[in-house]
């Protein structure tokens, strides 16, 4: 078994996440992507609602989309979420599974300052989602690292599901660009405005029910 895992604040969830992770399964005939919302994210500010409510929206976009699960590994966790800490949790949860990691590129070139990093690879192959035709810079430090374990899509068409979990590749994916995030989200619904195609409707209604992001 192939299973995808997406991070992230979510707060709220949006097709900014929802539509590179469609994409980034596809591509890697992945059978399974889960959403993974962060409860003490180490990178980012704290989030605007709390865990359930983040956990809520989450649950409810994967309730809507085949082969998407909530995983609430990290949600469940009264400290910082090492993503290291987490993948070492996930690898025992699926010892036969493959896991893939999908991160952004801009993620990936400041890998080097999260915590116990090398050791990332152990459990998982990361999934870098670029835009078309972007490559990261030769004298950037992680070039060599991607250099190291990049891997292609052949690879994994061609693999024998009766061997071991193979991890520690890096395989990158063309996704289409999705020009949204949560700060925009947040903005508009704090001047009573609906962001359009940005949210799932039954992302909006939770959010529209419950009056969250008002000023």
């Amino acid at each position: 078994m192939r299973i995808g895992i997406l991070g992230g604040t979510f707060d709220p969830i949006h097709y900014g996440h929802i539509r590179p992770a469609i994409e980034v399964k596809e591509a890697l005939g992945l059978d399974k992507v889960l959403l993974m919302p962060n409860h003490i994210p180490p990178h980012k500010h704290q989030p605007n609602l709390s865990t359930a409510q983040r956990l809520k929206m989450v649950a409810d976009v994967c309730a809507e989309l085949e082969g998407f699960e909530l995983c609430d590994i990290e949600a469940n966790r009264d400290t910082p979420s090492y993503t290291v800490v987490t993948l070492e949790q996930l690898s025992a949860q699926y010892p036969d599974a493959e896991l893939f990691f999908i991160m952004g590129m801009d993620s990936f070139i400041h890998l080097q300052s999260w915590h116990k990093w090398q050791q990332i690879f152990a459990f998982t192959n990361l999934v870098l989602c670029q835009r078309p035709g972007w490559h990261l810079a030769n004298e950037h430090p992680m070039q060599q690292v991607l250099m190291a374990r990049s891997a292609a899509m052949d690879t994994l068409k061609n693999a024998n599901p009766q061997h071991s979990p193979i991890h520690g590749r890096i395989f990158t994916v063309d996704i289409t660009p999705q020009d949204i995030s949560s700060t925009q989200i947040r903005s508009a619904l704090a001047i009573g405005k609906i962001p359009t195609n940005t949210l799932m409707p039954v992302t909006l209604n939770y959010i529209q029910k419950q009056q969250l992001y008002l000023p």
